[in-house]
């Protein structure tokens, strides 16, 4: 009994490998190593993107991405640095250092196993399309602009968090345009919309980097590598320590939200897109507890947040993965490649890492989705542009919590517009009596309409009855608005009545003191 209770946290790692079949060790096999080929470059990329270290991204895909496959709920999974995190690290980074991301992420790892404890993973299904696309077309715009110096070649130090300062501060640095990188930077992206449009099976983030590396050391380009910009790539893993300052807790804890929310978005999309590919289930509160063990792996052997990469997983469906294990062999193979090829690593030139990360954020971006969803209803709208801008111009932290507030408030206002409603079943003048039937939730959003329902009348009756047989939400607010009635019907001389009143509402009534309102089938009117 206790097994069963319990059996949702069980990882889809062992479920599988305890049964595992030797045909699929090939096909795992290779997946891994094709996902883990592509994620070296893609993890480095999205560090110096997120204003670190480019060996963070490394370690964060290494270890995150191999404790996500081992204690997930997903069979495909793979997880590592992602583009949706750029914008939050970036920003989380500049204002508090990377010990501050570090206490940060801390505490969405534990916010993030608490969802999944407490079974909160199927919430996911209660935030909007319209918010979900607005935030990730913001954030592939800011990681966009996020690359412009990198791919122009521009001297400018420091680049600003913000969205408009950081373009002052391109404009203002364009007579520093190296031409050089600039074209090199230019064929790169080029060579990636060639490889895309003709070979779109092949990897293409991994084969351009390894093109453009060769040509950039054959030709002895002077143009800016990770080396030269960070140092050699450390061949091993440093060792794990964590260095928490509580202290800034206060400081940290919106930025701890934004990481927990955005990793369980966009973990648990990642693994519906998955489940769509493969033809199986994921266990989403699992899968929560294992983003969240993942992240505290990922911090204490100096990563970043990690979280489901939707590319790469349907890199690793792609190539034919079967099980958790060939994301497992994924993060090993990213420790292989630093570990053997750790100078090459550090050969690869900047402008064509800015590259790949343009087109990762024109990928991520889904723009012409955006603009297909502009037809929508304007509520939709509303809730897509907004978050869509706010992203862009304030905080992705601002941009969720008011997206939300917003498709919550449209969300009542079509329940009040299109779920309640009060029909005026029977009216018997002479003996005064005024029946009108409710049909949808009475809850705080359409409560005033019952308050209108009786102003409205044109007789005041003796007897004012309310049909609750399809009212089967009531809420606080319902309650107030019906003593409310009765003290104004008491006013005017007239009796309130609630028949055919659902077992649940019936219960709220008596708790509220209102159980003297309901008229019992047996009794009848005068």
């Amino acid at each position: 009994m206790l097994f069963k209770k319990y059996q949702e946290f069980i990882p889809k790692s062992y479920l599988l490998l305890r049964k595992y079949q030797k045909e699929f060790f090939k096909k795992d096999l290779l997946a891994g190593i094709t996902v883990g080929l592509v994620s070296v470059p893609l993890a480095m990329a999205l560090a110096i993107a997120s204003g670190v270290d480019p060996e963070r991204g490394l370690f964060t895909a290494i270890i995150g991405g191999f404790l996500v496959a081992l204690l997930g709920g997903s069979r495909v999974q793979i997880s590592g640095p992602t583009g949706a995190f750029v914008v939050v690290v970036y920003a989380t980074v500049q204002r508090h250092g990377y010990e501050g991301l570090v206490l940060a992420t801390f505490l969405a790892a534990l916010m993030l196993i608490a969802m999944g404890l407490f079974r909160l993973g199927s919430l996911i299904k209660f935030i909007p399309i319209p918010l979900t696309t607005g935030f990730t077309a913001g954030i592939g715009v800011v990681l966009f602009s996020s690359q412009i110096k990198d791919f122009f070649g521009l001297q400018t130090g420091l680049v600003p968090a913000d969205f408009i300062p950081k373009w002052k501060v391109y404009f203002s640095a364009m007579p520093s345009l190296d031409p050089l990188t600039l074209f090199f930077g230019l064929g790169v992206l080029l060579f990636i919309v060639f490889l895309r449009r003709f070979f779109p099976s092949f990897p293409w983030a991994i084969g351009t980097i390894i093109l453009a590396t060769l040509a950039a050391s054959f030709l002895k380009l002077p143009i800016e590598t990770i080396a030269s910009r960070f140092g050699e790539i450390p061949r091993t893993l440093p060792s794990p320590s964590f260095s928490l300052d509580w202290s800034r807790i206060f400081d940290v804890f919106p930025d701890a939200v934004t990481i927990a929310l955005l990793a369980a978005i966009e973990s648990l999309l990642c693994a519906v897109i998955a489940d769509g590919m493969m033809g199986t289930r994921h266990k989403s509160n699992c899968e929560l507890v294992a983003q969240g063990i993942g992240n505290l792996g990922s911090m204490a052997f100096g990563g970043i947040p990690v979280t489901a990469a939707i590319a790469r997983t349907a890199t690793n469906v792609k190539s034919g993965a079967q099980t958790p294990l060939a994301g497992m062999i994924h993060a090993v193979t990213v420790f292989l490649v630093i570990l053997l090829f750790a100078p090459f690593v550090g050969a690869i030139p900047l402008a064509a890492m800015a590259a790949i990360l343009m087109v990762v954020a024109w990928n991520m971006s889904h723009f012409p989705f955006f603009f297909h969803l502009l037809k929508a209803p304007k509520g939709d709208v509303a809730i897509l542009l907004t978050s869509f801008f706010l992203t862009v111009l304030v905080d992705i932290t601002v941009a969720v919590e008011v997206g939300m507030i917003l498709a919550a408030f449209f969300f009542l206002k079509r329940m009040s517009e299109n779920r309640q409603q009060l029909i005026n079943s029977h009216r018997d003048t002479e003996k005064g009596i005024e029946v009108i039937e409710m049909r949808g939730p009475l809850f705080f959003g359409v409560a005033d309409k019952l308050k209108d329902a009786f102003q409205s009348l044109p007789h005041r009756p003796k007897f004012f009855v309310l049909k609750m047989e399809h009212v089967s939400i009531l809420d606080a607010t319902g309650l107030h608005v019906l003593r409310e009635l009765e003290q104004k019907c008491l006013k005017e001389e007239a009796r309130l009545l609630l028949t055919e009143v659902q077992e649940e509402p019936a219960k709220l009534l008596h708790d509220f003191g209102l159980g003297h309102l309901i008229q019992r089938k047996e009794d009848s009117l005068p």
